[in-house]
């Protein structure tokens, strides 16, 4: 019977690609499922065989954990060099989209919170 390994909703497609090269390596044998027209279905990758779960999934752990760390890396060199986006740099961007948005937000809230704090 075949055990779900690994959800891939929101997964970006390197490392869902990454994920599938790493089983195939393996020889763990599997298949996908995909979200369908409308999104409604669960995308995922089982493995076929009850036998290669526990192998399957130890692999992606592992790979997690790699892949994490040198996502945060990767990050952190960025951030050293002064290359990560930040508020500001998204205000000197386009200042008109950024103050509609700011102004926007905070309508929301109001509309949201103001029958909570009138007394």
């Amino acid at each position: 019977m075949a055990k779900l390994v690994f959800k891939m909703r929101n997964v970006p497609d390197d490392e869902a690609l990454e994920v599938r090269e790493l089983l195939e390596a393996n020889e763990i044998e599997y298949f996908e499922t995909f979200a369908g027209n409308w999104g409604m279905s669960m995308p995922a990758l089982w493995v076929k065989h009850d036998q290669q779960f526990s192998e399957a999934r130890r692999l992606i752990d592992e790979y997690q954990g790699l892949r994490a760390q040198r996502i945060k890396s990767e990050y952190e060199s960025q951030r050293a060099r002064g290359d990560t986006r930040t508020m500001w740099h998204s205000f000197l961007e386009d200042p008109f989209r950024f103050t509609a948005v700011v102004i926007g937000i905070g309508l929301v809230l109001y509309f949201s919170l103001r029958f909570f704090l009138t007394l």
